[in-house]
Parts: structure tokens; C-alpha cells; sequence
């Protein structure tokens, strides 16, 4: 027994080591409170700064991911308008395969003309309704090129994908009428009469090739939609591991830190009773002065 009763060496220890429980005890409840192993830079300087750096790259294929998904409605919308365009032009063609037959008299044909001519006017209907975001699809201009984000960095060879229906296609669409850059063809039955069967095989001509650009520009959007779809793919891989890397260095393992937490409380417990102790210690110096 210290008969030195000025500082209670053995009741700063026990405090001492209280005060190290309590704050280790804090930390363990952080943690199961936020899910997260680092929750401050002083946690884990290092592991900090690379959590910090997974993040953001995981949150920029996130956001490309998102891109992707913009890209493959804007390619729905021209891909439905173009079929809507087969399907008329298939009709129209129809149409010119009957003007052909010299059964029909020049009134039939007249009837025929004016069927070919609203169905016309709705393909020039059809290019001028393919817009995303107030960009238009189908004409020529700057707002024809799409540059699509498709990866989270800034190489415009890797992470851009440049759609451009009009540059990579025979098909083209400008004005008014409908037009079609393979053959220099415009499918405006005004200027093509189905008066006689030679116009009205001369026009089913030009239909015919019409039908091939549309389906050519089809194809290509579809090989544009295959391309974003594995890339779609990569890029949920690659945010999955991305993830996977930061949770190990910045999430905390729950069933640890519970445990530890459980020590901690006991330990606390243990060290709160053991300063009550050694408080109550230097008591028994009184044992001296009894008479």
C-alpha cells in the first residue's frame, strides 16, 4: 500500500486508461453508426485519400452508365421513326405497284397520286418529330452529331462514341421533301407523275432504293445500340469492382467493430469500477491515526 496520498497515481492510471476505453468505445460506435471504417482522415490518411479516388471514379461510371442509357432512348426514337418510314415507303410502293397496272383508268391514278403524296408529306413529318432535347436527328447541321459520354474519362477514343446518322449512312433528309443521298433520290411524288405505268415503275424504282438506305441507316443504328449495350455491360463491371475496392479500404466490417464495441463496454465498466477503487484507496491511510 503507497502511503503517498497527494497524487493518486493509481486512480490517474485508472483514469487514464478509462479515458483510452471511452474514446476507442466512441470510435467502434462511429463506425457501426455510419457503416464506414474511415470516417475521418485522421482514421486512415492514406486509405482516405485512395477511398476518396475509387469514389469519384465509381460515381463517373455511374454517371456514364446514365449516359448510356439517354443514348439508347435517343437511338429508340430515330430507330422508331425510320420504321415508320419503311412502313410507308413499303405502302407507297404498294401503291405505285398498282398505278403500274394499265387496268386503272387516269382518275384511279389521280386517286393513287394523291395517296402517294400525303404519304410523303408524313415521312417529311416523321424526320421533322425525331428530336431528343431539342436536338434534330435526321437533318444535317451541328445538332446531327451526337457525342456520346460512354466512360468516365476524357480520351475521345475510349470513353466517346460520335453518332452521326447522315455521315454514316446513305441515308439524308433535308427540307421539306425527303431525300435519300445513295441515288440523289427525292421521293416527292409532285415532281414524279404515276400517270402512265412507265412513271409508275420509274417511281417504284426510286422507292426501292429509298426502302435500302432507310434499312442501311436501321442497321447502323442497331450496330451503334449493340456497341453501347457491351459497353453498358464493361462499365457495370468495372463500377462493381470499383466499389468493391473503396468497401474494403473505407466500409467497416460490422460484426468486428461489434465486437469490439461489446470489449469496450465491458472494458469501460471495468475501469469506471476500478477508479472508484483506487479513489476510495488512499481511506485506508486513516487506519494510522486511530487511536
Amino acid at each position: 500500500m503507497s502511503t503517498r496520498i497527494n497524487t493518486n497515481i493509481n486512480a490517474l492510471n485508472a483514469l487514464k486508461s478509462l479515458n483510452d476505453v471511452s474514446n476507442r468505445l466512441s470510435v467502434a460506435q462511429l463506425r457501426l453508426a455510419t457503416g464506414k471504417r474511415i470516417n475521418t482522415a485522421g482514421d486512415d490518411a492514406a486509405g482516405y485519400s485512395i477511398a476518396k479516388k475509387f469514389n469519384a471514379r465509381a460515381e463517373g461510371l455511374g454517371q456514364a452508365l446514365n449516359n448510356i442509357g439517354s443514348a439508347k432512348n435517343l437511338l429508340a426514337v430515330a430507330e422508331g421513326n425510320l420504321n415508320n418510314i419503311v412502313d410507308i415507303l413499303t405502302q407507297m410502293k404498294t401503291k405505285t405497284i398498282q398505278a403500274a397496272d394499265d387496268s386503272l383508268g387516269s382518275s384511279e391514278r389521280n386517286a393513287i397520286k394523291a395517296e402517294l403524296q400525303k404519304l410523303n408529306a408524313q415521312i417529311d413529318l416523321e424526320v421533322e418529330q425525331a428530336t431528343w432535347n431539342s436536338n434534330t436527328i435526321f437533318k444535317k447541321g451541328s445538332n446531327s452529331t451526337f457525342n456520346f459520354q460512354i466512360g468516365a474519362g476524357s480520351s475521345a477514343t475510349n470513353d466517346t462514341l460520335v453518332f452521326n446518322l447522315l455521315s454514316s449512312s446513305n441515308v439524308s433528309f433535308s427540307g421539306g421533301n425527303t431525300s435519300f443521298k445513295a441515288a440523289g433520290l427525292n421521293v416527292t411524288v409532285g415532281s414524279t407523275t404515276v400517270s402512265s405505268s412507265v412513271y409508275a415503275q420509274g417511281l417504284m424504282s426510286k422507292i426501292d432504293t429509298a426502302i435500302e438506305d432507310v434499312s442501311e441507316a436501321l442497321s447502323y443504328i442497331g450496330t451503334v445500340t449493340n456497341r453501347l449495350t457491351y459497353q453498358e455491360t464493361s462499365l457495370t463491371v468495372a463500377k462493381t469492382n470499383t466499389e468493391s475496392a473503396r468497401s474494403r479500404i473505407e466500409d467497416a466490417d460490422m460484426a468486428y467493430e461489434q465486437l469490439q464495441a461489446t470489449k469496450l463496454q465491458i472494458l469501460q465498466q471495468t475501469a469506471s469500477a476500478m477508479l472508484s477503487q483506487a479513489n476510495v484507496g488512499p481511506q485506508a491511510i486513516l487506519s494510522l491515526f486511530n487511536k
